[in-house]
């Protein structure tokens, strides 16, 4: 296929809802996409990179699957701010043998990911490499009281998660229970708008690199330590710890690619808090720990190093 052949049959793949059309003036086809912002909302805008042998594996994962998870992990950090996904852009680079075939099962699991969510993409670029490579930048839409942010914490805060935690990492590891987590993880994009509109919600951010690790970047950017006192297990994770001899808290502290959200709510409000997602969402709000005014992180009686995932570690 040549490369407006392509683009054409991305452009097929990528047709959104009619309503969120109204919003994009141009999209895919152009040199660059325009679109009309809300003039009531704050824009919020996250960009993330995916690379062959870093961040997947054909052997462990389908083309399509790999671009379901680019586009989730993006969605992600529009959750985590409490955002309303909008638009994105994508910019993908694949091997040439087989560039036309890649590039379609790759877009296949981004464009379903994005209908999923309602997100429209509105343009990108395709380009050659060695490896592949997916880069997507996406938009969201927040209230100006909306937002939240990893800088909010203050001591006292109890810390809590969306959901278990540690399946897509036995799903990585072969667990049946956790491939669904592990292939196509749903970012909390629901529960991030629900949790971001609480005046009694003071921090949040996604938990993509492991417990141990965002906890601490929650910390560092509050100015704050933490003590945890319960790790919410999911059920694969517990099959996986046993089958490798894990402990299964220790099994989650470093796992990654969860996709839940961690929050810091003020003590008082927990319950209310607590109470009200459960409702909404018929499953609790885990809660795992307090902040405090010492620094570091202590679990058990002990200082936590991190054990999560490090670009550079």
């Amino acid at each position: 296929m040549t490369e407006d052949e392509l683009i054409a049959a991305i452009q097929a793949l990528c047709v959104c809802h009619p309503e969120r059309r109204r919003r994009t003036i141009l999209g895919i086809g152009d040199d660059a996409a325009v679109w009309q912002p809300s003039r009531s909302h704050r824009s919020v805008i996250s960009s993330d990179v995916l690379v062959e042998g870093v961040h997947f594996r054909r052997d462990l994962l389908s083309l399509e699957e790999s671009g379901w998870r680019a586009m989730a992990a993006n969605l992600s950090d529009l959750a985590a701010m409490g955002a309303r996904p909008v638009l994105a852009t994508v910019a993908l680079a694949v091997p040439a043998a087989q560039a036309s075939h890649e590039i379609l099962d790759v877009y296949r699991g981004i464009a379903a990911c994005a209908h999923r969510y309602d997100i429209e993409i509105a343009g990108g670029d395709l380009s050659r490499s060695e490896a592949i490579a997916i880069a997507i930048t996406v938009v969201g839409e927040v209230r100006a009281t909306g937002y939240k942010t990893r800088y909010g914490g203050r001591p006292g805060d109890v810390l809590a998660v969306t959901g278990e935690l540690g399946a897509a990492r036995a799903g990585l590891l072969g667990e049946e229970q956790g491939q669904e987590a592990f292939r196509r993880p749903q970012p909390r994009l629901a529960e991030g708008r629900f949790l971001g509109a609480s005046v009694n919600v003071d921090a949040m951010m996604d938990c993509s690199d492991g417990l141990s690790t965002d906890v601490r970047r929650l910390c560092v950017a509050s100015g704050c330590g933490a003590i945890l006192d319960t790790i919410p297990v999911a059920a694969a994770a517990r099959v996986a710890a046993a089958r490798t001899g894990d402990d299964p808290d220790r099994f989650v502290l470093g796992a990654g690619e969860d996709f839940e959200l961690i929050v810091a709510v003020r003590p008082r409000a927990f319950p209310h808090v607590s109470g009200a997602f459960g409702k909404r969402f018929a499953r609790p709000l885990q809660r795992i720990g307090t902040l405090r005014r010492e620094p570091g992180i202590e679990w058990k009686g002990a200082p936590l190093e991190s054990s999560g995932w490090d670009h550079f570690g």
